[in-house]
């Protein structure tokens, strides 16, 4: 398998995660999102995913775009170890926390829209950065809810092994803490977060750790 990524991208290092997760060794394609006017752009990058993003997934030719459509294809197609519970509603439950950060957060502080609030609206670094620790703060308040008031909340999202909720949860804090969001109010979160950054699956995910890392 390869994998066209990019080190600081939350989206390919949920994908990382999984991948490292269920033990499965693939090649780092760097896709820069910023060098050469953005290589996410290049005519053949743009054959594999039309929607000029990372990160693609390339498996025995197919090419898999959008983070989560490829979390669910390596679970389907590779289902030990299971990243998502057996039961319906545990299901229901965690794809409500990955969604919550997948479409409530994500989409609203991704690279592409922080360039046109400055580019095009002419917004200012400050108000940008304003807008982007709203809502990170907004979502990742609701997934704390979501996680204190349930039960099945256990040492990781779910219970007491890593899933796909965890994935994604990992990445999104790693962007609370570079903007300086208060984790004062995000206690699970906060140790949900350290528990996953204990494992060897979570560190090699981390940008820091990745080929075409940059300081």
């Amino acid at each position: 398998m390869k994998l066209y990524s990019y080190f600081r991208s939350s989206a390919a290092y949920r994908v990382r995660i999984a991948l490292n997760l269920k033990g499965l060794s693939y090649e780092t394609i760097p896709v820069h999102l910023t060098k050469e006017g953005g290589q996410q752009f290049a005519e053949a990058y743009r054959h594999l995913n039309p929607a000029q993003l990372v990160p693609t997934l390339v498996d025995d030719g197919l090419a898999i775009t959008q983070s989560v459509a490829i979390l669910e294809y390596l679970e389907e197609t590779h289902p030990e170890p299971a990243l998502l519970p057996a039961d319906p509603a545990a299901r229901a439950r965690v794809r409500a926390i990955m969604q919550t950060i997948a479409c409530d957060i994500h989409p609203l502080n991704n690279l592409r829209v922080l360039k046109y609030l400055k580019h095009e609206l002419g917004i200012d670094v400050e108000q940008r950065d304003a807008w982007y620790k709203h809502w990170v703060a907004l979502g990742l308040e609701a997934v704390e809810s979501m996680l204190a008031s349930s039960a099945d909340t256990g040492l990781f999202c779910h219970g007491d092994k890593p899933g796909l909720a965890d994935a994604l949860l990992v990445p999104q804090m790693a962007n609370a803490r570079r903007l300086g969001c208060d984790e004062s109010v995000l206690p699970v979160i906060v140790r949900i977060d350290k528990a996953c950054m204990q494992l060897e699956a979570f560190r090699l995910a981390a940008p820091e750790n990745q080929p075409d890392a940059e300081a």
